[in-house]
């Protein structure tokens, strides 16, 4: 059954509830409480109340864990139902989180935009979840979908070369590009798009600056893949002036 979100939840950047198109501020406990829900779905009491409370005695921890909820800005329905030892996030509340790792799953399944419209906004922009907290959950959590979304971008850029869209496959590129500066897979797509128009010479300039780029960092270089791609596309001697192999 869907359910109507009643309010929305930003994990990606920074902690932003919001309903009916107005931010909500939550007391510290109530974003914690909030936050490590939605990254876990749903939590037992007891758990809850030791992670959220650690330095706390066990009684004045689970009575925090009572009042807090309560706490919460409420509308018609609660954010956070209390319901035996397990609380959850209300289905009626939208976690970005989850709506990308249902898009980025949805993408690597071949659901792609259609002729016309954009790339799934949450791809492209990619805000990391909660910059500043450094929890072991939220920077276990930070890096699965950090990497989700790249593999999502990789194979939204391949199936878009398929289509032939061109100018949507470049803004995907980049974005994967932007998230990870040497993720060469995106790279290799920026140079493929060059040859495939003709752009020769910016195909070779994109590469040499990845090249560069990747000789920063010890041991890093263009793989095979990436240097065959330019060297079968271009004649030899353009190929052996620019040092491709």
């Amino acid at each position: 059954m869907n359910v109507t979100p009643s309010a929305q939840l930003r994990l990606l950047g920074p902690f932003r509830l919001e309903r009916g198109g107005r931010t909500i501020e939550p007391c510290r406990n109530g974003r914690r409480l909030l936050a490590l829900l939605s990254l876990r779905e749903s939590v037992a009491r007891t758990v809850l109340a030791g992670t959220l409370w650690p330095e706390a005695t066990e009684e004045h921890a689970r009575g925090s864990l009572r009042t807090t909820p309560w706490k919460l800005p409420r509308g018609e329905l609660p954010l956070v139902p209390c319901r035996g030892d397990v609380l959850t996030v209300a289905p009626s509340l939208r976690v970005d989180i989850h709506v990308l790792t249902r898009t980025a799953l949805g993408v690597m399944a071949g659901c792609v935009p259609q002729p016309g419209h954009r790339p799934p906004h949450g791809l492209l922009t990619g805000e990391d979840l909660l910059p500043g907290r450094d929890e072991d959950r939220v920077l276990l959590e930070r890096g699965r979908l950090r990497q989700l979304r790249l593999h999502a971008l990789d194979s939204l850029a391949e199936t878009l070369i398929g289509q032939g869209r061109t100018a949507l496959v470049m803004e995907v590129a980049w974005a994967g590009i932007r998230a990870e500066p040497l993720r060469e897979s995106a790279h290799r797509v920026v140079a493929s798009v060059r040859l495939t128009e003709g752009d020769t010479g910016e195909a070779i300039c994109h590469y040499v600056m990845f090249r560069t780029l990747s000789n920063e960092e010890p041991g890093v270089e263009p793989s095979f893949r990436f240097t065959r791609l330019l060297a079968e596309r271009l004649p030899p001697r353009v190929a052996a002036g620019h040092h491709v192999p």
